[in-house]
């Protein structure tokens, strides 16, 4: 549960799901007692010495409405079946989970050479070289993503994206993956290679609730 600043003040947790009781019962021995409101995207908890901790929703929205945080608890520990695609220009990974259990799989690379300080054609044949050799790339990570993917569209509750940004772009220029990314539902997980180890380890990313932490106001 590593914190991180967050834009406009205070600081991001993210915190897993089965952890999330625990963190408020904590929230709430530090802060006071806490009034919580919200709706189907955020939950926020308002603690007695003016502490501020606004919920995130994993894959929303969720039912809203009181009690906000026995709603939040249930959706985010539902067991969902998601769709897991990490692109890096020259690596892949598609996955399907069921809750933290991976059920399908593949994992692959393509070569794309390093960029080169020479000039000149050579320059120019090398750049016309590697921009083909990542289409191709991102060509073979669309297939591999449909391989995987495809056969549990009907069963997905939401499909996930990550890797490098750009590559990422890319992908979703290819209609053919078009229902899929029609599922597609946050957060953007920012990986290394997409290795097996890689790909296994991102339920650790998208189940987890992210909190912002806003503690309370300075006493004069």
């Amino acid at each position: 549960m590593s914190a991180r600043p967050a834009k406009g003040g205070g600081r991001w947790v993210g915190v897993p799901p089965e952890r999330l009781h625990p963190w408020i019962d904590g929230f709430a021995d530090r802060h006071g007692p806490f009034e919580a409101a919200g709706d189907g995207h955020v939950v926020r908890l308002t603690a007695a010495d003016g502490a501020l901790a606004e919920l995130h929703v994993p894959f929303p929205p969720m039912t809203p409405g009181p009690p906000h945080v026995t709603r939040l608890v249930t959706h985010s520990t539902a067991a969902r079946r998601v769709g897991v695609v990490l692109v890096r220009l020259g690596g892949y990974a598609a996955g399907v989970f069921h809750g933290r259990a991976l059920v399908a799989s593949k994992v692959g690379s393509r070569l794309v050479q390093g960029r080169t300080a020479a000039g000149g054609w050579s320059q120019q044949r090398f750049a016309r070289r590697r921009r083909n050799q990542a289409a191709q790339a991102v060509e073979s990570a669309a297939d591999v993503a449909l391989r995987v993917l495809s056969p549990h569209l009907a069963e997905l509750d939401a499909v996930v994206l990550g890797g490098d940004r750009r590559a990422v772009d890319a992908l979703r220029a290819d209609r053919r993956l078009a229902p899929l990314l029609a599922l597609e539902s946050g957060p953007f997980l920012v990986v290394p290679d997409p290795k097996l180890a890689v790909l296994r380890g991102a339920p650790d990313e998208f189940r987890a609730v992210q909190i912002r932490v806003v503690d309370p106001p300075a006493s004069p």
